[in-house]
């Protein structure tokens, strides 16, 4: 390789790893900019549909981000009381639910009592005493760290004032800012970022606004469902589920397995249980055969194993900032590794032809 090249690569090497390191270093401060440029990607195609109508731009940011924040709060305003509510009552329920397992869990007792000796459920029970302390003790500590280390109330009251200033000037820089940068490539390669900018952009456009739709819209009908069909905690579970339906398969499989674990508490007989589990069912169904087809489209380039792998390492480095930038990332990546594998299959390594010149 061409010393001027391996100067280039070390250059855009140098340029990567400090990106990275500052990424690192400021994860504890960037959680609201994030979301806010997060919200501005996601409203910019409302932006732009207003401009087309021949509102300025400043003009369509100050009504599209005002009615986004306007329905959020109003949002959490009217479901707010009614999760409360749920909490509350499910709390006050929660003594009677450990009776209920009781009683159904004491003819196994007697079975296994009838079947072992006193030394067999001797360890059962220091083994259940271990495992129990043992959960006990992790429980506190992820809430020791989420408490103290995390800084919960600063990073609350960032996103709650800093993220609609970042996202009212992001939204209304927009276009500035994208200019901007295709003047910052380089001209002998523009073209060529240029094409891979658009295919990443293809990507999130398709993924992240399609699926944020498939979660609001599951999140619903789970929670409205769940709630029609008399399970306690219902709409909680319902909208946890919806919410969870960002990574594929977890919110289905983890709203199926809470919400048949409660009506199994709530409920003497199968009836809730299997109805709890046909909402579930009905909610894949719908999922899988409206909702993604049309609103995430099938094929925007990001596997369900590379999603809900870039999702879970992002958000074990950094927490919830990890799982905002994740997506991102993983479509860069992807994008990068199909363009270098054309280049590999277009070049004098893959062929063998060594009179073939360097892929472009």
């Amino acid at each position: 390789m061409p010393i001027a090249q391996v100067n280039k690569l070390r250059v855009w090497l140098i340029g990567l790893v400090v990106f990275g390191l500052l990424v690192y270093l400021l994860r504890g401060i960037l959680l609201p900019f994030v979301a806010g440029m997060a919200v501005a990607y996601l409203l910019d195609p409302q932006a732009r549909r207003l401009e087309r109508f021949g509102l300025s731009r400043t003009a369509a940011t100050v009504i599209i981000t005002l009615s986004f924040f306007v329905v959020v709060v109003l949002l959490v305003a009217i479901l707010a009381p009614l999760i409360e509510d749920q909490v509350v009552g499910f709390a006050q329920r929660v003594p009677g639910y450990v009776h209920q397992l009781i009683n159904r869990g004491e003819p196994l007792w007697r079975a296994a009592k009838a079947h072992l000796s006193s030394h067999d459920i001797e360890q059962l029970r220091s083994a259940g005493g271990e495992y129990a302390g043992t959960i006990a003790t992790w429980a506190a500590g992820a809430v020791s760290r989420f408490l103290s280390g995390s800084l919960v109330v600063v990073n609350l009251l960032s996103l709650v004032f800093i993220t609609p200033v970042v996202t009212f000037y992001l939204l209304r820089d927009w276009k500035g800012v994208t200019e901007r940068i295709d003047r910052w490539l380089p001209r002998a390669h523009a073209e060529t970022i240029r094409l891979q900018l658009h295919e990443i952009d293809a990507i999130l456009a398709g993924f992240v606004r399609g699926q944020a739709l498939v979660c609001l819209s599951l999140g619903g009908f789970y929670a409205i469902a769940l709630t029609l069909v008399g399970l306690d905690l219902g709409l909680v579970v319902g909208l946890a589920a919806g919410m969870a339906s960002f990574i594929p398969y977890l919110g289905c499989i983890s709203g199926f397995l809470v919400g048949t674990g409660l009506a199994f508490a709530q409920s003497q007989d199968w009836t809730l249980a299997a109805m709890v589990a046909g909402v579930f069912l009905a909610g894949n169904l719908l999922e899988g055969n409206v909702l993604a087809p049309k609103l995430v489209g099938e094929k925007i380039g990001l596997h369900p194993v590379w999603v809900i792998f870039s999702l879970l390492a992002g958000g074990a480095m950094f927490g919830f900032l990890g799982i905002l930038l994740a997506l991102p990332v993983a479509a860069v990546i992807g994008v990068l590794a199909r363009f270098a594998m054309d280049q590999y299959l277009g070049s004098a390594l893959y062929s063998g032809d060594s009179d073939e010149g360097t892929a472009p």
